[in-house]
């Protein structure tokens, strides 16, 4: 992945089952956030940092999608859980994570994995990736974003 590359589209459901693509957000901004699994603490710290900020975020016309490969049924608990107001999409069969190469090797405690790196990407209103946040912190995520854009 590199700026100024188009970015991938892709087809998922979102915590609803209603299929979500990225192309139907052309003409907006998207912030594209990928991150490891629902109801970790990172993981949670993040999506409520994104919730907190989501008015600020809806004010200047950008989309907040989160990606996980949990499944729809576990989106519907963690946004229930913590009135998550934004897009979570589940991709089971690693479709988007693979294509933004956010799939990768992870080490803990000595043990090597495979995971999603949490990695957020800036898509411009054509479509196009404008910036690459990789190994973010999930508590300063979303305000660095609202700096930058």
């Amino acid at each position: 992945m590199e700026i100024g590359m188009k970015a991938p589209d892709f087809t998922l459901p979102d915590k609803d089952g209603k299929l979500v693509s990225l192309s139907d957000y052309l003409g907006k901004k998207v912030v594209l956030y990928f991150y490891p699994k629902d109801n970790t603490p990172g993981c949670t710290r993040q999506a409520c940092a994104f919730a907190g900020a989501y008015e600020a975020f809806k004010a200047k016309n950008v989309q907040v999608i989160g990606i996980s490969k949990d499944s729809v049924a576990s989106h519907v608990k963690f946004a229930e859980k913590y009135s998550l107001p934004f897009v979570l999409l589940s991709d089971t069969e690693l479709e988007a994570i693979q294509a933004y190469g956010v799939w990768q090797e992870k080490k803990l405690y000595g043990k090597v994995s495979m995971g999603v790196v949490r990695t957020t990407f800036i898509i411009d209103e054509s479509g196009n990736i404008a910036h690459i946040m990789p190994k973010v912190k999930p508590d300063t995520n979303a305000a660095e974003i609202l700096e930058m854009i």
